[in-house]
């Protein structure tokens, strides 16, 4: 397949280039109309593929390229942060500590090499959207597969967060209002709450021209997740264990409103086990629900959509700046996920919840430090909603659009359509999150681990690096590395469903 001109004029620091210079040859030049024709620069467009109009081409379009280092590191890892930070705990309690760990960090350095193989890939040909990649190795298939993969994964991902609106802010305004939790009132009911958030907040965020803006409501949004963190750890040091007589002063409504199916279990274990088992931290732990913690951990670091058009809009972007914005993201979520696992586990041991809010409800579902975490928590997936609809939208632009130009009417309808679309889902099918495990099951490891190391293998020359040097055997086996996670959480995902367990609808 022979690149356009306008795709090898730019080099990996996003300065362009004439390659003719140096090869020799004259370059293939498409028809004008084959040609990206974006004096703006639309995010979704390739803005940072310029026209070859006989001018000197601009580095990427007259907005890209100003997003500064810390801005970055902010979205980036607000893209890494999801809603599984609530279940990390959890995970914990079914690996044991130093399990965990390994785990966590294991795949926090697989995920820093699977961004360093989407951003080399990127260098070699100058090309900086994931479904352009895929183009470059595998032609129209690869294009399409990789936006929708990023189409199916980011709607779970957004959905799950709206999902999270829809049932925790009626219980945090009923906290806080007194309001009896079987009234009618309009501003209890989860639905009319999840759109009016959609609308006020996410919808004006979402139609903002550059992705760099949300720099600052990605900041914000991290704020609220190290204030989760901190009540977190305040709260292990003053809830004892165990703590049988917490949940015994609750009184009977708030503790049938609060204690969900999964807490009656725990509670029931905590009636019958020894209290000095219950409360020791275990260090390694295999059970049934152990196996369910690798694809958990796995998916917590998915942020490599947001990679590419993130650099995209760096201020002087490097190959060496992007990874380096990449690896303080993953080391920064790596931090918060592990304090708050840890912490969170050693708070409730074998009694945490699979979402720990709910088990500090059990103790006192009105007290106003969780309350406050709630909200915080609240707001920091509702900021992140606008972050993962970007890639979305570009993909959409990719698959249905990919030579028109930057259009205002077109940038909203498409916001529109995404944020209606996930509306509706949250609103009408309650039982989604079944669907999500298996769209997650299946993009996330494709999105990870095996697009990265095939468009790698693919678009690096043979003449650079031969199929058996050392770089592209690792590359291989990476992509081998996604293909059993992808089986590995599918067959979880079935034999959960054929036994009734439900333990694959997990939260992103």
């Amino acid at each position: 397949m022979e690149p356009t001109q306008a795709e090898m004029n730019i080099l990996a620091n996003g300065k362009s280039h004439d390659l003719s210079s140096d090869i020799g040859v004259p370059m293939k030049t498409l028809p004008d109309e084959d040609q990206f024709d974006d004096p703006e620069g639309g995010l979704e467009n390739e803005g940072f593929l310029p026209s070859a109009d006989g001018k000197k081409p601009i580095r990427f379009t007259d907005f890209e390229g100003k997003t500064s280092f810390g801005m970055s590191v902010f979205n980036l890892g607000n893209a890494i942060m999801g809603s599984g930070i609530l279940g990390l705990a959890y995970a914990m309690a079914n690996t044991g500590i130093l399990l965990f760990l390994f785990l966590l960090t294991a795949v926090a350095l697989l995920s820093a090499y699977s961004i360093h193989l989407l951003l080399k890939s990127s260098g070699i040909v100058g090309i900086r959207a994931y479904e352009q990649l895929g183009y470059r190795a595998f032609g129209t298939p690869g294009k399409m597969a990789a936006g929708i993969a990023i189409t199916l994964q980011n709607i779970g991902a957004m959905s799950s967060y709206l999902y999270i609106v829809k049932s925790e802010l009626p219980l945090v305004i009923q906290a806080f209002l007194k309001a009896d939790p079987n009234s009618d009132l309009w501003y209890l009911n989860g639905n009319y709450l999840v759109i009016m958030v959609s609308a006020s907040i996410i919808l004006p965020l979402a139609l903002m021209k550059q992705l760099g803006y949300l720099g600052y409501t990605s900041g914000f949004s991290l704020s609220c997740m190290v204030f989760f963190l901190s009540a977190v750890i305040y709260k292990k040091f003053q809830i004892p264990c165990p703590f049988e007589e917490f949940s015994t002063n609750s009184t009977a409504a708030h503790y049938s409103l609060n204690v969900s199916s999964h807490g009656h279990e725990y509670n029931n274990g905590l009636v019958h086990e020894d209290d000095d088992s219950h409360c020791s931290p275990r260090m390694f732990t295999m059970n049934s629900q152990t196996a369910y913690t690798v694809p958990i951990l796995a998916f917590a670091f998915v942020c490599h959509p947001e990679v590419l058009p993130i650099y995209t809009e760096l201020r002087n972007p490097t190959q060496r700046k992007m990874q380096k914005v990449s690896n303080i993201s993953i080391l920064v979520m790596y931090s918060m996920y592990f304090l708050a696992a840890l912490f969170g586990y050693l708070t409730f041991y074998d009694n945490v919840e699979p979402e720990l809010l709910h088990t500090y409800s059990r103790i006192d579902p009105y007290d106003t430090l969780i309350l406050c975490v709630r909200v915080a928590v609240l707001t920091a997936v509702t900021l992140t909603v606008p972050i993962v609809l970007f890639p979305v939208r570009r993909a959409i632009q990719q698959m249905l659009f990919p030579t028109k130009s930057f259009n205002w009417l077109r940038h909203i309808a498409i916001a529109l359509l995404l944020l209606t679309l996930i509306n509706m889902l949250v609103i009408f099918a309650p039982n989604i999150l079944g669907i999500f495990g298996i769209i997650g099951a299946t993009s996330a490891p494709c999105l990870i681990f095996i697009f990265p190391a095939v468009f790698y293998i693919r678009i690096v020359p043979k003449d650079d690096e031969p199929m058996n040097s050392v770089p592209k055997i690792l590359a291989l086996c990476f992509a081998a590395l996604g293909v059993s996670f992808m089986v590995m959480s599918l067959s979880f995902i079935i034999i959960d469903w054929t036994t009734g367990g439900g333990h694959a609808a997990g939260g992103h």
